[in-house]
């Protein structure tokens, strides 16, 4: 009796001597937005987490760190520990960087927490414009080939992601000039230095509102409810619709290996973030679509949108190498 009262006062002691399981989190998150102050994901990902800070009861340190279309964000997530004390604030680039040869990594390292929302492109142009529909453009570029200045930002951006889709189906023989981002694009275009631009509507929708610019057709398979009478691509270019609806998203991710009960925090914090009356107004008065997916739901989306945008930019011949080599598969 005396041994077993002995060996359960040692057990008790050892047991007494290993630390309980800490709470996540137990300090701050480090938050990593991949792109600049003031853009669309960085004023996506600062609105939503406020709210996800609530649910977990931690703090999320954010920081901007751009560069590399992105990718010096992502991989200095990808180099942090599988802990889930680094998030990535990313948007939809890292998908192209194998094809577009930006990087070796993409979000297939990655666990996607939440895909909050997509942005719907939006074709503008400047307001003497002499067309305002879809083939009033079509037909002014035939009748005046390479006269339409149209902004770009680059291959992989939404304006050559657009621009491939238009080519497509209608080839426009233009002229394409370059800008860094869609606000200097936009901004030359308000000021006539170019024609036609295309963008996500929640960059060009206060444009549109003050008349600084017109709508020449949505990208998307449904109206707006933010512009209800701007006609989508579809209604009179019905060809359109097998690569639609498609647009750029902004999503929460963590590096792969992060513990299973961890992401579950996660899902549920940004998931319960995204219900949010204000955030929901901030989504909806900037013209995105919520979309608020994790799990397979967002594996899938992830998919779908890299197998149609890799294989769409490759046949318009701006990627670097064919998704075939990354076993991409052909939408």
């Amino acid at each position: 009796m005396l041994m077993r009262s002995v060996f359960g006062a040692a057990l008790a002691l050892c047991l007494g001597a290993i630390p309980a399981l800490a709470e996540y989190p137990e300090r701050e998150i480090q938050g990593i937005i991949q792109w600049g102050a003031g853009g669309s994901t960085d004023t996506v990902a600062r609105a939503i987490t406020p709210h996800a800070e609530a649910v977990l009861g931690g703090t999320v340190v954010m920081q901007n760190i751009t560069g590399g279309v992105g990718a010096i964000a992502l991989n200095r997530v990808a180099e942090a520990e599988a802990d889930g004390y680094t998030l990535l604030f990313g948007a939809e680039n890292p998908l192209l960087y194998k094809v577009m040869g930006l990087g070796e990594k993409d979000y297939g390292d990655f666990v996607p927490i939440n895909i909050i929302a997509r942005g719907v492109p939006i074709l503008v142009a400047r307001p003497d414009a002499p067309f305002d529909t879809f083939p009033e453009l079509v037909d002014y570029v035939r009748d005046n080939p390479r006269m339409v200045k149209f902004g770009s930002t680059g291959p992989g951006g939404l304006p050559s992601v657009v621009t491939a889709m238009i080519n497509s189906v209608t080839p426009l023989d233009v002229t394409f000039v370059p800008y860094d981002g869609d606000g200097p694009a936009l901004t030359a275009l308000q000021g006539g230095a170019i024609d036609v631009m295309p963008a996500v509507l929640g960059a060009a929708i206060e444009g549109i509102r003050g008349g600084t610019m017109k709508p020449i057709a949505l990208f998307d398979v449904e109206p707006s409810p933010q512009l209800p009478d701007v006609p989508t691509i579809v209604s009179t270019n019905p060809e359109f619709a097998e690569m639609l609806p498609w647009g750029p998203f902004f999503g929460v991710f963590v590096k792969k290996g992060t513990p299973d009960e961890i992401v579950a925090e996660l899902v549920a914090a940004y998931a319960e973030a995204a219900q949010q009356p204000d955030f929901v107004d901030l989504i909806n008065n900037r013209g995105f679509k919520m979309l608020s997916l994790s799990g397979a739901e967002a594996e899938a989306f992830l998919a779908d949108w890299q197998s149609t945008t890799a294989w769409l930019m490759h046949e318009a011949g701006l990627t670097q190498a064919s998704p075939e080599e990354f076993d991409i598969p052909r939408p």
